[in-house]
């Protein structure tokens, strides 16, 4: 990073340690609300980073002008690609139970838990008198393997 400070890179890698956690422990909502809230931070964080730190004519010398031309290329590609990944890693947290409802418009992030029945309200289904459907003085029907 030619022209980054290295609060830049302190975040985006504290960051990166939170994900790695919150892939690890997989039935940890908090590590992934964790790296959410990170990712969304980093957005603004980089935002700012740029628009402060982004120099105009600094590197004049030909190698540090590529140096600084790919640096900028990476991080700015970084800051484009957080969006999907917050969108990617909101769908891991509601994976894991998490119950926060997001409506983009266009895209809905939601359960549609009409369709499942509650456990507290279940309905038996009524038994029948004769579950075998015989005569009550009949003998048994013969049955075949």
């Amino acid at each position: 990073m030619a022209w980054l400070p290295t609060s830049y890179a302190w975040v985006n890698f504290s960051v990166f340690a939170i994900g790695v956690w919150a892939i690890a422990q997989r039935d940890s909502i908090d590590a992934v609300l964790m790296f959410l809230v990170g990712m969304f931070v980093t957005i603004v964080t980089d935002i700012v980073h740029f628009g402060i730190f982004y120099p105009i004519n600094d590197f004049a010398a030909e190698s540090s002008r590529n140096v600084f031309r790919f640096s900028a290329g990476m991080a700015i590609l970084s800051l484009l690609l957080k969006p999907a990944s917050c969108f990617f890693v909101y769908q891991m947290y509601r994976e894991r139970g998490g119950d926060y409802n997001v409506n983009f418009g266009f895209i809905t992030v939601s359960r549609d838990r009409e369709a499942y029945q509650s456990i507290d309200q279940q309905e038996e289904p009524p038994t029948p008198a004769n579950p075998f459907n015989q005569a009550q003085d009949s003998k048994p029907a013969v049955r075949a393997y």
